[in-house]
């Protein structure tokens, strides 16, 4: 129970934030998105392409729902939030941090979607995702850190002390 699970969208940097917190707590780092990539043997967009959004859904709630471990920071893909099963999972084994950042500074950090292996229907839009995971992130999240308007070190700063205000 004492791992931090790094959700949110595309861009909000779960990864960059999540590689430094581990730093500083002196904690393991995962990114599911690459242990996906390793257990598949495949880049995500790849999986994508080859499996559709059903099947690498599917891909990707086996391996988060499968992940074990213990004083690790996690960063999820941002898609995970689709997966029921890998969520009730995470948030038994840790704490569950949506790191929320509107659309406007999210769109201006990413460039080609698909290529980042970003899952989207077919004509979707980053609005539309957005729009369509939001709720999702709200729901499963244990702690929110706004990180509008912040460097990474503030907003490191802001998800450390929300942490160990969830403690007390």
């Amino acid at each position: 129970m004492n791992n931090i699970i790094l959700i949110g969208m595309p861009g909000a940097g779960k990864s960059t934030i999540g590689v430094v917190l581990a730093k500083i707590l002196g904690y393991q780092f995962l990114d599911s998105d690459l242990l996906i990539q390793k257990q598949e043997k495949r880049k995500l967009h790849q999986i994508i392409s080859q499996e559709g959004n059903d099947g690498f859904k599917e891909i990707e709630n086996r391996v988060n729902a499968s992940i074990e471990a213990e004083e690790t920071v996690i960063a999820t893909g941002g898609s995970v939030v689709y997966c029921h099963e890998a969520m009730e999972h995470l948030k038994s084994i840790g704490t569950v941090v949506y790191l929320k950042l509107s659309l406007k500074p999210l769109s201006k950090r990413l460039g080609n979607l698909q290529g980042r292996g970003v899952l989207l229907k077919e004509g979707q839009t980053l609005k539309d995702l957005y729009q369509e995971r939001t709720p999702l992130y709200e729901k499963y999240a244990d702690i929110v850190v706004d990180e509008e308007g912040k460097d990474l070190e503030t907003c490191i700063q802001a998800v450390l002390n929300r942490l160990s205000a969830e403690k007390r």
